[in-house]
């Protein structure tokens, strides 16, 4: 089958979706498909494909306005191009329209993945600019979508609650699990740029710099419990906040030597540094650090705005309101360094089993099959 994918950006600072959309791809193509992944990136940026890239990758400047991700080239190359499935990842941009119009020109199946832009918080926030994108941007979208496709049933939930009727195939990321020499790497990266965390235990935060990501609220929750010998790490790269903004209001606070924060950009995720994973988010739809996390054996505590209530039943972490992050974080520190390894491992197995990539794309493979039988 010849499928499209359209992510809005394979750069490292877009988050989750540009790593994941990329390996759901790759995947597919392993599995028999004939994939494009097509994206956009700013004029200027130069795009090369990995050696272990499957899927054939093609990339679009953008041009004003940009964070609309307005790209001529790409709307053309879509209109141009025959494909039997057209799969685009995110809302409220033009490279969604370009896909209805490709999909409808040849009547092909539209699947939209939301990623996340449909939960809860992440919905409402701004809502105004988001019911314009709906009116003005990509207008009858979602009433054109053949399916949806979820990374969690949570998600599948939020799709549903906005009364949208069409099949939702759900379909978590899949993680893969770093081996011994990825981890030791990553570990000497980490500690000889932060010297504290060789000899002090670290709970680590690392994620998009975004107020989604309740950030500034952890800073304030890590400094107001018991934390007896333990550092906060603070990771990820600039959106709402750059590492040096945050690094100057901790150091205002007086914190200096509790928390640290550094851009993560081009340096290899510092799972292995830690022994707690945070991310008090407003909301994720899936939330693939939480699973990378967990692959790497770092337990983790998370709100129950996260899809991932199945840590506690897991035995590998903490899924709790909001209102009852602060005295879990509390328990978590308290818990014995033995306790929260053998909780990683259960994590990894977890992970290892239920969340493959082999699986994520067999399932969508089989959904574009069902979608494209169906308009026969």
């Amino acid at each position: 089958m010849r499928v499209c994918h359209i992510v809005p950006s394979l750069e490292e600072r877009h988050g989750g979706p540009s790593k994941s959309v990329r390996a759901l791809a790759n995947h597919l193509a392993q599995t028999g498909d004939e994939v494009e992944l097509l994206a956009t990136e700013e004029t200027g940026d130069s795009f090369s494909a990995a050696p272990d890239d499957r899927a054939a990758i093609r990339v679009f400047p953008r041009i004003v306005p940009r964070w609309l991700l307005r790209s001529p080239a790409l709307r053309q190359h879509l209109l141009s191009t025959p494909f039997e499935c057209v799969h685009h990842h995110s809302l409220w941009l033009l490279s969604l329209r370009y896909a209805a119009d490709a999909a409808r020109q040849r009547d092909k199946p539209l699947i939209i993945s939301p990623r996340g832009m449909m939960s809860g918080w992440a919905y409402e926030h701004r809502r105004w600019r988001k019911r314009l994108a709906e009116l003005f941007v990509h207008p009858g979208a979602f009433a054109q979508a053949a399916g949806w496709h979820a990374t969690s049933p949570e998600e599948a939930d939020d799709i549903r609650a906005l009364g949208l009727k069409q099949p939702v195939c759900v379909s978590p990321n899949g993680v893969n699990v770093p081996d011994a020499t990825e981890l030791a790497l990553a570990r000497a990266t980490w500690q000889q740029l932060w010297p504290a965390s060789q000899s002090r235990p670290v709970a680590l935060f690392y994620s998009r710099f975004h107020r989604k990501k309740r950030l500034r609220e952890l800073i304030e929750l890590w400094l107001s419990v018991p934390r007896g010998d333990w550092l906060l790490l603070i990771a990820g790269t600039a959106e709402d906040y750059s590492a040096a903004e945050l690094a100057t209001e901790i150091s205002t606070l007086g914190a200096r030597e509790k928390i640290a924060v550094f851009d993560g950009t081009g340096r290899p995720p510092p799972y292995a540094v830690a022994s707690l994973f945070v991310l008090p988010s407003h909301s994720e739809n899936f939330g693939l650090v939480i699973a990378e996390a967990l692959a790497a054996g770092v337990p983790a505590l998370v709100t129950d705005t996260t899809p991932w209530s199945g840590l506690a039943s897991a035995g590998c972490g903490w899924c709790v309101p909001w209102d009852q992050y602060g005295a879990t974080l509390a328990t978590a520190l308290a818990t014995t360094p033995d306790q929260l390894q053998a909780m990683g491992r259960r994590g990894t197995e977890w992970v290892a089993r239920d969340y493959s990539w082999g699986k994520a794309a067999r399932l969508l493979h089989e959904f574009y099959v069902h979608l494209t039988h169906e308009r026969r």
